[in-house]
């Protein structure tokens, strides 16, 4: 799936500190299930074929806010 085919729900794309695609950022796909971008977490080995990523607080209550939950 390419990051063209995703709707994003936080940031704006726009630049700013962390640049135009490099922030941490929720997606939604054409399914309705979420993709989140962030950074790499060690907190604990998840499962094989699965990754852990930490967000910001801020980046959650916008996509919140955004789908409307």
């Amino acid at each position: 799936m390419a990051r063209e085919e995703l709707t994003r729900l936080t940031g704006n794309g726009n630049g700013g500190p962390c640049g135009k695609d490099d922030c941490p950022n929720v997606y939604r796909t054409s399914s309705g299930s979420i993709v989140v971008q962030g950074d790499v977490s060690t907190a604990f080995q998840p499962p094989e074929g699965e990754g852990l990523v930490e967000i910001p607080e801020s980046v959650l209550k916008e996509a919140v806010r955004v789908l409307g939950w």
